[in-house]
């Protein structure tokens, strides 16, 4: 990519405000999480069709962002995130029409679709608006604005199930009208923003992107992604049904295992954001991964709501900063491949499609501690990429 000169100053607030924005946007995909436990129940499913669900959603994370990363080099990273904002917004009417498992699930789709062409092109986007050293930190309050929706989507279901709010007979499926209305805002105000971007070079290929993985470190952060949106989906679903099955809560008592991993989450962002603008990445990674660990360990043995919960927050907080940190030294190693690199890390969001089969199978078999020890596994890699960071 052509470096080109940092974008007027007086106009900084004008861009930062639709991107942020757009970032919101970005954590609609995380509704999927407490959307799939009502699906189970009002559907009847068991813990491996309802794993079916998220897995799906990142599935096309896998087919879509390599493919995003080369439609960038064509039409711009603004345009490219324009046409994620449009099918986020199909995605989420979908919902409101029908209620069925495969109108259900073409929505999830459509939503995962737009998800990974939006998470592909906006981190680049970002990046053509900053200094390289700003990046990680940058990043994280996107993460932090996107943890904003993320924190919303279970409240807003949650108010919607109890019919505390007009929902026009929507249910808990009020979010996807809230959030519809939000990415119609988004797509106005990203569309009258200008926005000067960087020029692609050369216009590559699939295979070319894809041989990006063969450079050690590369290979090594897009594992790392896997892990980290495994954990996070994986968390997101998993939680309420590790209190219903521990202490017998309702779906509608145990949205609170989601609420408080995204209250953490959030406030992990927040803090990273401060953080990491001010000390090594490396060794506010290796605090993030330990708090992850303490937090698996709680859930393994915690006999107590409160000792289950505490480990949910442990993980939300710990995970809460391992995208930005890791996307943020994918990109800076490979400077002038942002697109392709940008692609490749957002086709490693497939761990979400991994993950929760992985999580949906081994419940059936031994219950939610074979869950919980496929998440261990990607806290056991986290930590081995700690001693990787300083190579970046």
């Amino acid at each position: 990519m052509k470096n080109i000169p940092s974008q007027a100053p007086g106009n900084s607030m004008a861009r930062f405000i639709p991107v942020m924005l757009c970032f919101f946007a970005m954590g609609f995909v995380d509704l999927v999480g407490s959307a799939t436990n009502f699906v189970k129940v009002d559907l009847g499913l068991n813990a491996a069709q309802a794993g079916f669900i998220p897995s799906l959603v990142f599935f096309w994370f896998l087919i879509f962002a390599v493919p995003t990363g080369i439609l960038m080099n064509r039409i711009g990273r603004k345009k490219t995130v324009m046409v994620s904002l449009i099918l986020t917004l199909v995605s989420l009417l979908i919902p409101i029409v029908g209620t069925g498992y495969y109108t259900m699930l073409i929505a999830f789709s459509l939503l995962g679709i737009g998800n990974a062409v939006m998470q592909t092109s906006l981190n680049p986007l970002v990046s053509g608006l900053i200094q390289p050293s700003r990046l990680a930190s940058t990043l994280t309050f996107g993460q932090f604005v996107k943890a904003l929706a993320s924190l919303l989507a279970p409240y807003l279901m949650a108010w919607g199930a109890a019919a505390a709010i007009p929902t026009l007979g929507l249910g808990w499926r009020v979010v996807f009208m809230v959030f519809a209305a939000v990415s119609i805002l988004s797509i106005a105000m990203l569309g009258a923003t200008p926005i000067t971007e960087e020029k692609a070079d050369r216009v590559t290929g699939f295979l070319e992107c894809v041989r990006l993985l063969g450079i050690p470190f590369v290979a090594l952060c897009f594992v790392g992604i896997m892990c980290h949106v495994g954990i996070d989906v994986g968390t997101n679903t998993f939680a309420p049904q590790i209190l219903s099955e521990r202490f017998g809560l309702s779906v509608e008592e145990a949205v609170i295992g989601t609420q408080i991993y995204f209250y953490f989450r959030t406030g992990g962002c927040l803090l990273g954001s401060w953080a990491l603008a001010r000390m090594s990445a490396k060794v506010f990674f290796a605090l993030s991964v330990i708090c992850m660990a303490l937090g698996m360990a709680g859930l393994f043995v915690g006999s107590s709501q409160a000792v289950v919960l505490g480990a949910i927050a442990l993980i939300g907080f710990g995970n809460s900063n391992v995208f930005s940190v890791i996307f943020a030294q994918a990109l800076n190693r490979q400077p002038d491949e942002k697109n392709e690199v940008s692609g490749l890390m957002i086709m490693g969001l497939f761990g979400g499609t991994v993950f929760p089969l992985c999580m949906g199978f081994a419940q059936d078999a031994v219950g939610v501690a074979g869950a919980v020890a496929v998440m261990s596994v990607g806290v056991a890699y986290l930590a081995y990429f700690i001693l990787k960071i300083k190579k970046a």
